[in-house]
């Protein structure tokens, strides 16, 4: 089956590392996620999460970047392996 013929609506869901997914509305949603975007067919709930998740980063990665207790990106030096 491809999308073109996925008649399934969803739902935008969230985790509590703003990480964004898509789910089948009418089933239980999983612990740790909630609701948080509109409900349609899949390409709708897809662009909805494109344009809002923009920084693919787990929030706790994202916060220990900002307080200094992980490196940033590029600056651990290069490596022979």
């Amino acid at each position: 089956m491809d999308d073109t013929d996925d008649t399934t609506l969803y739902t935008v869901v969230v985790n509590h590392e703003e990480q964004y997914s898509i789910w089948p509305v009418g089933r239980d949603i999983p612990l740790g996620w909630r609701a948080v975007g509109p409900q349609g067919f899949k390409a709708t709930c897809l662009a909805s999460i494109t344009h809002v998740w923009t920084d693919m980063r787990p929030l706790s990665l994202r916060r220990a970047m900002a307080e200094g207790r992980v490196p940033a990106e590029g600056s651990m030096g290069s490596s022979d392996c």
